[in-house]
């Protein structure tokens, strides 16, 4: 699939700011073609792996969510920043990226248990925490990672 071109093109973030915008963003929404077709769209956590350039999320192991991501592998993810002023504005400047791609599932627990420790990570630095969260948690979760397919970014000024 060729995916559009962006028509704001003076807008568009180059794609290290939008790796930034992920890697620093704590949760957006992913979307997923739910029950009866309707996007279904939520919100959630995430971590950006610079190593191999995908999204990773957890979650349960049952629900809409799932349900709709094993029908349908394609999905897209929202994030953006909580923006910023620019001196004697009120208009606020906002970043946002929108990265499609495919859903794969995880099923190594190796990779789900490293991958969580750095989605945990980004929230607290509490290692006994972490560690007792997926000991207790880590065989219940489902892990799965959104492979990007296209990604852009663009910043719009909200006045």
């Amino acid at each position: 699939m060729e995916f559009r071109e962006m028509m704001r093109y003076k807008q568009q973030l180059p794609q290290e700011e939008c790796i930034r915008v992920l890697k620093e963003e704590l949760r957006g929404v992913l979307s997923v073609l739910g029950d009866g077709d309707y996007p279904y769209g939520m919100p959630l956590n995430h971590y950006y792996c610079e190593e191999d350039g995908k999204l990773y999320f957890h979650s349960g192991k049952k629900g809409h969510r799932t349900d709709a991501m094993r029908r349908h592998d394609k999905a897209s993810f929202c994030v953006y920043d909580s923006g910023f002023r620019k001196e004697g504005e009120w208009a606020l400047n906002i970043k946002s990226v929108i990265v499609f791609g495919r859903i794969e599932f995880i099923e190594d627990q190796e990779i789900i248990n490293r991958m969580a420790e750095k989605l945990s990570r980004k929230f607290t630095d509490d290692d006994n925490y972490i560690k007792t969260e997926i000991e207790r948690s880590g065989p219940g979760t489902l892990m799965f990672a959104l492979v990007p397919e296209h990604m852009s970014g663009k910043i719009v000024n909200e006045s």
